[in-house]
């Protein structure tokens, strides 16, 4: 199967996208606040990987030249940058949640 370079460009941000989706998952039983653990998840899975999975969609549709829209490069980019901004932002907030606390070590005390 060959694919256009906008659908590969696509596919490897869901790819991504993923990633931090099963990362999501990974630390949902270790959460400290389960409620906003899951409250996280149903908004990443139901919303910014949904529309990833709706973009990867439609930019196959578009290659294909079986649904054409006007300006549809210019609503690709942008909901690209929409989807790796919220992956960015929810691997950063998922990183913190996995760091050790730090703080003052008492020694020898």
């Amino acid at each position: 199967m060959v694919l256009t370079r906008d659908v590969l460009d696509v596919a490897s941000a869901l790819n991504r996208a993923l990633g931090v989706g099963y990362s999501v998952v990974k630390q949902l039983p270790g959460s400290p606040d389960l409620d906003a653990a899951y409250r996280r998840a149903r908004r990443w899975f139901g919303k910014s990987l949904s529309d990833g999975v709706y973009l990867l969609r439609v930019t196959l549709r578009h290659g294909l030249g079986v649904e054409t829209k006007p300006r549809f490069e210019q609503t690709q980019v942008q909901m690209l940058t929409t989807l790796d901004s919220a992956r960015d932002d929810l691997a950063r907030l998922l990183a913190a949640e996995r760091a050790p606390a730090t703080g003052p070590v008492a020694r020898g005390q």
